[in-house]
């Protein structure tokens, strides 16, 4: 007779789905595959009202769905009052939530609290649990630190104090969880923890029954990918379009360029022109990667690991990244991508690809072995799933 399954409490700060951003992407999938395994119990901070579409992505492996509104207003109200806690954490607080909270947990009795990102730490870190884990996915502040070098004169402040805070308070949940995830190892040498080591690198997968190579008419010459209405995307996309595209066009006059993702920011809408297409939003980002020669990802203030770059290594689409992104990867530079950091390079990468078919072919072959052989989402949820079921052990 099969025992019955442990329940796990995953909570997370926004709800996984639509998949548009990095979090709801690795959110969705371990909670997918960890559902084989545990009986899922969802709760999620949303500004608004889930849609049943939302719920129904869900609820093939969930227990149960929980969502607790918590409004932008007092989100941003938030900000200016919860003065302790880094702004990405006091952003999501809500005594109303946690009530909430107490009231899910006393009707589901959680053994185990999977707490996706440190946003939520303040939530898990007051239920009680048998095990209590957390999924860091990304060194937050290292990205904070980078992201000051780059930022505008009035926000300097602002995110020189995030950089601060965020740090601080990485150190100081550290000891309210027996297990932590984080998303590649160069994040986890980036963590301000003296017990860093015990950290467990859970890379992020590609589903590759969905992510795969699509026969189509090739509309662009370069694509960049994301979510663009996040800092270091829009930095990218600007590097891409102002500095890379220019220098390609002197050696391919017709080269142009698609920046797809959701929410673009206005400095990305007005790079609209006659050799730039922002799409915005795409039901499916699969067209962008078909439609396009190559991918590039400039990644100038790299933290975690790049989905879209798995993605389109699945999808036969080749790829010139930065050192930055490919350590997170740990792809081999030109055998499955191409590495570059200065314009120059990128441009040169990119004319090479479009026009050595030879040297494109063998890119993308060996791209596609290489995300088939180390990256699938099974592979990471197998690795919490042995983390969790021995701290299990060790308790009972």
């Amino acid at each position: 007779m099969t025992p019955p399954k442990k329940r796990l409490l995953f909570l997370t700060s926004r709800f996984p789905f639509p998949l548009e951003k990095g979090d709801k992407l690795r959110a969705y999938h371990l909670i997918r595959e960890l559902s084989q395994r545990f009986e899922i119990v969802l709760f999620a901070i949303s500004p608004e009202q889930i849609t049943a579409a939302q719920r129904n992505a869900l609820s093939p492996y969930c227990h149960s769905i929980h969502c607790s509104v918590i409004p932008k207003l007092q989100s941003a109200i938030n900000l200016l009052v919860l003065r302790k806690l880094p702004y990405q954490v006091a952003y999501f607080q809500s005594a109303k939530s946690f009530r909430e909270l107490e009231k899910v947990v006393q009707e589901t009795t959680p053994e185990i609290i999977f707490c996706h990102l440190i946003r939520m730490a303040e939530y898990a870190r007051r239920i009680p649990a048998k095990v209590r884990v957390i999924d860091y996915m990304d060194a937050f502040s290292k990205g904070m630190e980078r992201m000051h070098a780059t930022a505008s004169l009035w926000l300097k402040p602002f995110v020189r104090r995030e950089a601060t805070a965020v740090a601080d308070y990485e150190q100081k949940v550290f000891h309210d969880f027996s297990a932590h995830f984080i998303i590649s190892g160069q994040d986890r040498e980036c963590m301000p923890l003296a017990g860093k080591d015990r950290i467990d690198i859970v890379p992020n997968g590609v589903d590759l029954s969905y992510f795969h190579p699509i026969q189509s008419t090739r509309k662009y010459t370069v694509m960049f990918n994301g979510h663009m209405a996040y800092p270091p995307n829009i930095a990218s996309a600007l590097f891409t379009a102002k500095r890379i595209l220019p220098i390609l066009r002197r050696s391919m006059p017709e080269a142009n360029l698609l920046i797809a993702g959701a929410e673009p920011a206005r400095q990305i809408r007005n790079l609209e022109s006659s050799s730039i297409h922002v799409s915005g939003w795409m039901d499916d980002i699969r067209t962008a990667f078909a439609e396009s020669s190559v991918m590039v990802a400039p990644m100038l203030i790299s933290i975690g690991l790049q989905n879209k770059i798995l993605q389109a290594m699945a999808m036969g689409v080749p790829c010139v990244i930065s050192t930055l992104a490919n350590n997170a990867i740990g792809a081999t530079p030109g055998k499955e991508v191409l590495v570059a950091d200065e314009p120059e390079e990128y441009a040169a990468h990119i004319v090479r690809l479009c026009t050595d078919d030879a040297m494109r072919e063998s890119i993308v072959r060996h791209a596609s072995l290489f995300v088939n052989r180390q990256f699938s989402w099974e592979h990471g949820a197998a690795l919490v799933t042995r983390k969790i079921e021995k701290l299990l052990t060790t308790q009972d």
